[in-house]
């Protein structure tokens, strides 16, 4: 199979202008789309094979065909058990006309000048972008491949292209002629790159469209997968940390003679706020670091709790801040309502918790820094890591590897950095592994947000008016060191600016308040989840605030979104919405336009005395546009579906004398399978460009289930957790 350095030092030395690559035992097809720049200009700098010019960084994909036949995709976008490998795999296999077994995934190096993805504007795997913005340069690199291979075929065969066609990883001529794609790649990588090759159009997909077995799934059934967990490389130890239980503490002291007692330990390390062992096991490793006596020095956030962190933050919530965005006019609108109805949502923090903990193998040698880890974003990584080590960029080589679980935690590199600080402090490999405690208690958590909304109501209780005030901290600044000039965080205002409702009068305030001691960062769903929260609950009450059926109530204000009025519909339909209920029994209904899809999702359930509750239906309706593969997206709608109900009925970070309080699943419940019910997922597909999915299922979750609880109780909550006012599933 191709070398990923080998290949990666080719393009960036402009070896690989015409799209060939003989020296690598192949041809390699490039597809590369800029951002921000025309259709037309894209296609023109695809075609003339203009790869990875500096001055205009855009997202890079590679697809080569071998002289064994296979093709060996090069994937701009990592694998955390979202499926996306597969699909992307498909629309390669599609347009280049072999079967999807014939198809190779090699994961793709740091290098933001090749795969920068063009609506995130960096490399990284997130946003539910990973389909989206694959979707047209792939199929382009599948097809340019294609049409390259039959073109060698028809000069061997003296005929034209035109009396020649693909097949099945082979090219067939007008006269019985066959020939393999692997007979035909020296050949083909001599001829220039075609311009404008035509893509498929969806009636003739043989492959895309239909249901696909992912192509991960044999490894990790039979154990074969290797996650960053499970590697071993030689000479290796097992590292793992404690660090100081307060964000932005530091270590003062420590004794450690003890800890170098325990069988298999080798080195205890200091760091700048935290203390590691290094050892032949982790099970040594632990008890090593129970056995350090250690003294903090825990900075200047020790005595904060959550009740200063949710005061500071229903403070902010009633200032101005900046406009996000602003329709009509709004102070009109309130002034000559008939009445108003106002509402206040809170969401907490969230962690992560993925099933792989935070693991990184690291060998820092006086030449180079090598690292194998699953990373979202590895050109972030490969950064801090050159700072850390102090070595040249060029240094720093990342073996990017499958990941257990991300939920947008592995866009964050903190722990990567703690393994290089570790192991250029000694002379051997190390396999750096937090403990779920750790990992818990040191994470970068979703924000805690506050919105408080304001309607303005015609005579029918109908909204003429909309204000949206939305406080908590900014992900955004965290992540890339500022906001913009205008102050608002693109995130936090996501949906909130763009409802799928028509308000002619619409205001919405951003109004930034960073918590002191808990980092923030990215969490599966990110701003749509937590705008369409306060969003869909909000509407919910004006619906019943005006004694109107809540599904009828939204598709009197939707007329300009025919694709969410489909999905809502349908919703309902499945859900039998207008059938009538017994007395404690209740359906909540959501809907949402996110990650350039449209959701509806409508949970039903029965009280179980005055706290308990059964979730007796979950239906969801998405119309993600073409649906790649049909499969992989109920999968994704069904996870993310109850990932959402999860936080909303369990997760909650709270904090004491500025430490995080849940240390483990204990204390940090997830949803269980006598929890969770079977989730019905419907696929609305059409011939729209394919539209995100990973994060798409989390979103409507809390709204649909906070909205049917209501219905069913006459009880509204307006703040998440459920569990945190006593309710709880049966």
């Amino acid at each position: 199979m191709t070398d990923i350095k080998q290949l990666t030092t080719a393009v960036s030395r402009r070896g690989l202008l015409k799209g060939s690559a003989l020296s690598l035992g192949g041809l390699l097809i490039s597809a590369w789309l800029p951002p921000l720049v025309t259709r037309s200009f894209a296609a023109e700098t695809v075609s003339a094979g203009r790869l990875g010019d500096a001055a205009s960084p855009g997202f890079g994909a590679f697809v080569r065909v071998g002289r064994d036949g296979l093709v060996t995709l090069i994937s701009p976008k990592i694998e955390m058990g979202q499926g996306v490998q597969t699909g992307i795999a498909m629309m390669v296999a599609e347009e280049l006309e072999v079967p999807l077994s014939q198809i190779r995934i090699e994961e793709a190096p740091p290098n933001a000048d090749l795969y920068t993805d063009n609506v995130l504007q960096f490399q990284a795997t997130g946003g539910s972008s990973s389909t989206r913005y694959t979707w047209e340069p792939l199929r382009r690199a599948g097809a340019t491949a294609r049409v390259l291979l039959i073109e060698a075929a028809a000069l061997r065969w003296k005929v034209a292209p035109s009396q020649c066609h693909a097949e099945n990883g082979q090219v067939l001529g007008p006269n019985g002629q066959k020939a393999a794609y692997g007979d035909l790649v020296e050949a083909a990588s001599g001829l220039p790159v075609p311009k404008d090759v035509a893509l498929k159009a969806i009636a003739d997909f043989k492959l895309l469209g239909t249901p696909a077995q992912r192509l991960d799934t044999p490894n990790k059934v039979n154990g074969s997968a290797q996650f960053t967990i499970d590697l071993k490389i030689p000479d290796m130890l097992i590292a793992s940390t404690l660090t100081c239980p307060v964000f932005g503490g530091k270590l003062r002291s420590v004794k450690d003679e003890a800890a170098r007692k325990v069988p298999g330990v080798r080195d205890v390390i200091r760091l700048e706020n935290a203390v590691a062992v290094t050892a032949t096991n982790f099970w040594a490793c632990q008890q090593a670091l129970k056995a350090l006596e250690i003294e903090w020095d825990l900075g200047p956030h020790a005595a904060v709790s959550s009740a200063d962190l949710d005061k500071a933050l229903q403070d902010a919530s009633t200032k101005d801040g900046v406009f996000a965005k602003q329709t009509g006019d709004i102070a009109a609108a309130l002034k000559n309502a008939p009445s108003h109805f106002e509402a206040v949502y809170e969401q907490p923090f969230l962690s992560h918790s993925p099933l792989e903990p935070m693991t990184c193998v690291a060998h820092v040698r006086p030449d180079m820094c090598e690292l194998w880890v699953g990373c979202q974003a590895p050109g972030f990584a490969q950064m801090g890591a050159a700072k850390v080590c102090g070595m040249p960029l060029e240094k720093v080589v990342i073996h990017n590897q499958l990941i257990g679980g991300g939920f947008g935690r592995r866009l964050e590199s903190d722990f990567i950095f703690q393994a290089v600080d570790i192991a250029r402090q000694i002379s051997y490999p190390i396999k750096l592994i937090w403990s779920r405690e750790e990992d818990m208690t040191h994470d970068k958590y979703r924000p805690h947000y506050v919105d408080r909304l304001n309607a303005a109501l015609d005579k029918d209780l109908r909204p003429t008016g909309w204000e949206h005030r939305i406080a908590g901290a900014s992900v955004v600044a965290a992540y890339v060191g500022k906001l913009p000039e205008n102050g608002v965080d693109s995130d936090a205002v996501e949906v909130a600016i763009d409802p799928v409702y028509a308000l002619d009068n619409l205001q919405v305030r951003y109004i930034r308040q960073d918590p002191d001691v808990i980092p923030v960062s990215w969490w599966r769903g990110v701003g749509p989840l937590r705008s369409t929260y306060a969003v869909e609950c909000f509407i919910d009450e004006l619906a019943h605030n005006a004694k109107a059926d809540p599904v009828d109530y939204r598709l009197g204000l939707m007329q300009a979104h025919p694709r969410a009025q489909a999905v809502l519909k349908k919703a309902a339909e499945l859900a039998d919405w207008k059938t009538p209920l017994p007395a404690g029994h209740g359906r909540g209904v959501a809907v949402s336009s996110v990650f350039g899809s449209f959701v509806a999702t409508v949970v039903e359930l029965e009280m179980q005395g005055e706290k308990g509750f059964l979730i007796k239906r979950l239906i969801t309706v998405v119309d993600c546009g073409f649906v790649n593969n049909p499969t992989s997206v109920a999968s994704q709608m069904e996870g993310g579906t109850l990932f959402g109900l999860s936080a909303a009925l369990f997760n909650e970070i709270l904090v004491e004398n500025g430490q995080v309080v849940q240390n483990n699943f204990h204390a940090y419940r997830q949803i269980r399978m006598s929890d969770a019910p079977p989730v019905e997922v419907h696929l609305i597909s059409s011939a729209e460009s394919p539209g995100g999915v990973g994060e798409t299922g989390a979103v409507p979750a809390a709204a649909a289930l906070v909205n049917a609880l209501y219905a069913a109780s006459k009880k509204r909550e307006r703040r998440l957790p459920l569990s945190r006012f006593g309710y709880f599933t049966v």
